[in-house]
C-alpha cells in the first residue's frame, strides 16, 4: 500500500523533466528502480566518491555533452558536436570531414585548438545565501544589483584563485540559485570520426526525423599533465587518468528496457505563457525561419559550385539549418498539440487560485497582467528583433566579425600607452585568423546583400539600424552598390587590409569604414531591442507566477528549465503513434541504409566498403537475437540541444548509445512536453564499435574499452 501511495502520484510527470542530479529525491529514485535502475544515488551523483557524474563532460562551456569510455580519457560525442573541429583541421587534399579519420595510435591523435572539456566538481545550493538581504519592498534594480554582487563574490570564493571555473546560475526565474565548479581541461584531441557519409547520413532532410540511420559520433580523448592536471597542448602530456568511465553494453535493448542520460541541455522555457506562444507562432519563429531560409539558399549556391567553399562553410550551413527546420517543426507541434490553449487553461486555473485567498491575492495579482502587458507591448517589435539578430548582427559572418573588431580598436584607442595599445591590437589577430579560415568574399558578399535587402523590405523604416540611411541617402536606395563599395574599401573584407590596417591604425578611416558602420549599427539596434520599459516589471511578473505555480500545486515536482546545467532524465525504450495510421518501431537497422540509399543525393550516400559490410552482414558480436544489425533506437527521455552528445545509460551505469536528436512530431517540447509523442534519438552503441571497427579500421580503440558482462 504504502508503495503504491508513493508510485502513484509520480506517474503523471515521471518521464517529463530535465532534473538536477545533484537532487534527485527518494521519490525519484524509487520510481528509476521500480523501472529498472540499479544503482543508488550515491552512485549516480557523489561529491566524494566516483560516481557516473566524474563521466559526464561539457564540452566548449555546455555546447555539447561528452562521455568518458576508457581509462585513458577517451570520449565519445556526437559527430556535429566535433563538426568544427574536424572542419578545421580538414584540408582540400586531406577531407577528414568526408572521408573520415582514425588514429591507430595516441601519436596519430590531432591536436584540437581551442576545445575545451570539463568536469564537474560540485554543485551547491545558494538560494539561501543569495537572497539572504533581499527584500520584498526592494525594486527590481536594487534586488539585481544585490544579487549579482552576491553571486560573484561566491563564484570569486569557489574558483579557489582560478583553480576551478564557476557558474552561478538562477532557476525558477530568480526564485533560487544554484554554483556549479567545474574543472577544465584544454589539450584535446581528435582521435577519430566517421565519414561525413555515416556521421550525417540523411543530412538536412532526415534532420529531426524518426526513423534515423544516421551514426552521429566522433571521438576525442583528453590529455592532462604528469599529475594529470589540466595544462595546455604538450607533446609531454598524458592521456587523462579518470575517475570513472562508462563500460560498453553490447547486448542491445528491448522496448520498455530502463533508460537514462545525463548531460548538459541547453535551454527550455516550460513556463512560457500564452502570450508567449502566440508571439513565438506569429511572429518571431516565422521571421526566424524567413531569414535562414534565404541565408541557406544563398551559402548553399555558392558551396555546390566550389568544393574549397563547401569545405569552409560546412559547419555554418549545418548550424543554420538546424534550427531553421527546428522551428518549422516547433510551430507545427505548437498548433497541432494546441499548446496556446492548454496554456491559457493553465493560467485561468492559477487566477482562480489566487481569487480564493487575500495574501495571494496580495502577492500574486499582477503577475499575469504584467505578463499580458509585456507581450502586447512587445508585439509591435517583436519581429524587428529578430531581424536585428538574425539579419543584423549574426545573418552575415562580416557583421558580426566587425563588432568583434570594433569592440577591440575602440579599446585600444582609449589606452594611453603605445605599447599596450599595439597589444590590445596584436590580441586580434587570433580572432582575425580564425575569421578569414573559413571566409568567402564572394559568398559573404552575397549573404551580406540578399539579408540586407529582406530586412529592408520587411521592416519599418523607423525600426532599421542607422546604416540602412546611408544606402537611402548616399546610394539611392541601390544594396548592391552599397555592398560592392563596402567591399571594395573596407579593411576589413580581407586579411591583408586588416593586417595593414593594424600595422598603422588610422581613427579616421576606422570611423568611414562602412562594414564597421554596419557592425557597430547592428550590436545597437539589437541591445535596443532589450531596452524595453516593461521588462523589469514583466521580470517580476515571471518570477512571482512561476512561484505561485510551485506554491499552487505542492505534490507537483516542476523540474526547472535547462540552463546548460548537468541534468538527468530517465524513462524506457519506446515506439510511439506519430499519427493515425502511423506507428513507429524504437529501432532502425542498416536495412534502412541501404533502401535510402541514393548516391546522386550527397544526404544519402552510401559508400562502396560500408554497402559491401552491410550486404555482407558482418556484424560479428554486435547483432541483435535477429541477425540485425541495429543503428538508432528511441526512448521516452527529456533532452534539448546541449544534450548532443549525451550518454544513454542502461539501469547499470553502462553505455547504450548517444542521444543526437529529437523527433519532428515533437518539436514543440522545449515549451510543452507531450509524453506520448517526445522521443529522443539516440545512435546504438553496437553501430558505434562495429563502424569504427569494421569500416574505419579502429581495432585498437575497441580494444580500449570495458565490455558489461
Amino acid at each position: 500500500m504504502l508503495a503504491l501511495v508513493l508510485f502513484v502520484p509520480m506517474m503523471s510527470f515521471a518521464n517529463e523533466g530535465m532534473w538536477l542530479v545533484s537532487l534527485l529525491n527518494r521519490m525519484q529514485h524509487a520510481e528509476m528502480t521500480g523501472m529498472g535502475l540499479k544503482l543508488t544515488a550515491e552512485e549516480i551523483y557523489s561529491i566524494n566518491n566516483a560516481s557516473l557524474k566524474d563521466a559526464i563532460v561539457r564540452l566548449n562551456g555546455g555546447q555539447c555533452t561528452g562521455e568518458v569510455v576508457s581509462d585513458k580519457g577517451l570520449i565519445f560525442t556526437n559527430h556535429h558536436c566535433a563538426y568544427d573541429a574536424i572542419q578545421s583541421l580538414s584540408t582540400v587534399q586531406n577531407d577528414m570531414l568526408t572521408n573520415g579519420f582514425c588514429a591507430k595510435s595516441f601519436a596519430e591523435e590531432l591536436p584540437i585548438p581551442g576545445f575545451e572539456i570539463s568536469f564537474l566538481v560540485r554543485v551547491e545550493d545558494i538560494t539561501q545565501a543569495v537572497l539572504e538581504n533581499v527584500k520584498a519592498e526592494m525594486g527590481e534594480a536594487d534586488r539585481q544589483a544585490m544579487i549579482q554582487a552576491r553571486l560573484m563574490e561566491l563564484q570569486v570564493k569557489a574558483a579557489e584563485g582560478g583553480k576551478y571555473d564557476v557558474d552561478a546560475k538562477s532557476f525558477f526565474y530568480g526564485n533560487e540559485f544554484y554554483l556549479f565548479v567545474y574543472e577544465t581541461y584544454r589539450d584535446i584531441r581528435l582521435v577519430g570520426n566517421p565519414p561525413e557519409s555515416v556521421g550525417k547520413y540523411g543530412g538536412d532532410t532526415d534532420n529531426w526525423m524518426w526513423p534515423r540511420h544516421t551514426g552521429d559520433f566522433s571521438m576525442i580523448r583528453i590529455y592532462a599533465d604528469a599529475q594529470n592536471q589540466p595544462a595546455d597542448y604538450s607533446k609531454d602530456n598524458q592521456p587523462y587518468k579518470p575517475k570513472h568511465f562508462l563500460p560498453m553494453n553490447i547486448k542491445g535493448v528491448e522496448e520498455g528496457d530502463f533508460a537514462m542520460i545525463m548531460g548538459y541541455p541547453g535551454s527550455t522555457d516550460r513556463f512560457l505563457s500564452s502570450w508567449g506562444v502566440k508571439q513565438a507562432l506569429d511572429l518571431t519563429n516565422p521571421a526566424t525561419i524567413e531569414i535562414r531560409d534565404l541565408k541557406l539558399k544563398t551559402m548553399k549556391k555558392h558551396m555546390d559550385a566550389d568544393p574549397a567553399v563547401r569545405l569552409k562553410y560546412a559547419a555554418k550551413y549545418a548550424s543554420t539549418a538546424n534550427y531553421w527546420k527546428y522551428f518549422i517543426g516547433q510551430n507545427k507541434g505548437l498548433t497541432r498539440l494546441d499548446v496556446y490553449g492548454k496554456k491559457q487553461k493553465q493560467e485561468n486555473a492559477f487566477s482562480d487560485w489566487v481569487s480564493k485567498d487575500k495574501a495571494r491575492q496580495k502577492e500574486y495579482g499582477e503577475a499575469l497582467q504584467v505578463i499580458k502587458d509585456y507581450y502586447l507591448a512587445t508585439d509591435a517589435t517583436a519581429k524587428s528583433n529578430v531581424y536585428a539578430l538574425e539579419a543584423g548582427l549574426i545573418g552575415a559572418d562580416l557583421t558580426l566579425f566587425a563588432f568583434r573588431f570594433s569592440r577591440t580598436f575602440d579599446a585600444a584607442m582609449k589606452e594611453t600607452d603605445t605599447a599596450k595599445r599595439a597589444a590590445i591590437l596584436e590580441s586580434f589577430k587570433a580572432t582575425s585568423d580564425e575569421f578569414f579560415r573559413d571566409y568567402d568574399q564572394a559568398t559573404e558578399k552575397d549573404v551580406l546583400s540578399e539579408l540586407t535587402k529582406l530586412y529592408r523590405a520587411n521592416i519599418p523604416l523607423a525600426d532599421r539600424p542607422e546604416w540602412m540611411n546611408v544606402i537611402d541617402k548616399k546610394f539611392k536606395g541601390n544594396v548592391d552598390a552599397f555592398i560592392k563599395k563596402m567591399f571594395a574599401s573596407s579593411f576589413l573584407v580581407s586579411k591583408e587590409k586588416l593586417e595593414a590596417f593594424l600595422a598603422k591604425p588610422n581613427q579616421k578611416v576606422y570611423d568611414k569604414d562602412l562594414a564597421v558602420m554596419m557592425g557597430k549599427g547592428a550590436i545597437d539596434k539589437y541591445r535596443a531591442t532589450f531596452a524595453n520599459p516593461a521588462q523589469e516589471k514583466f521580470d517580476i511578473g515571471y518570477r512571482l507566477y512561476v512561484k505561485g505555480l510551485r506554491e499552487m500545486n505542492p505534490e507537483k515536482q516542476y523540474a526547472p528549465d535547462a540552463n546548460s546545467t548537468m541534468r538527468i532524465t530517465y524513462g524506457q525504450v519506446k515506439d510511439y503513434q506519430a499519427a493515425d495510421a502511423v506507428q513507429y518501431s524504437y529501432y532502425t537497422t542498416t536495412r534502412g541504409i541501404m533502401e535510402k540509399r541514393d548516391n546522386s543525393n550527397p544526404e544519402f550516400v552510401v559508400p562502396d566498403k560500408l554497402a559491401q559490410l552491410i550486404e555482407k552482414k558482418d556484424f560479428g558480436r554486435y547483432a541483435n537475437k535477429n541477425g540485425e544489425l541495429v543503428v538508432c533506437f528511441i526512448a521516452d527521455l527529456d533532452i534539448t540541444g546541449g544534450n548532443s552528445g549525451s550518454p544513454t545509460i542502461d539501469g547499470s551505469g553502462n553505455l547504450i548509445g548517444i542521444a543526437f536528436d529529437g523527433n519532428w512530431e515533437a518539436m514543440s517540447g522545449d515549451i510543452a512536453y507531450e509524453p506520448e509523442l517526445q522521443r529522443t534519438i539516440v545512435v546504438d552503441i553496437r553501430y558505434v564499435l562495429w563502424v569504427v571497427e569494421k569500416l574505419m579500421g579502429g581495432k585498437n580503440i575497441v580494444d580500449e574499452l570495458k565490455y558489461a558482462k
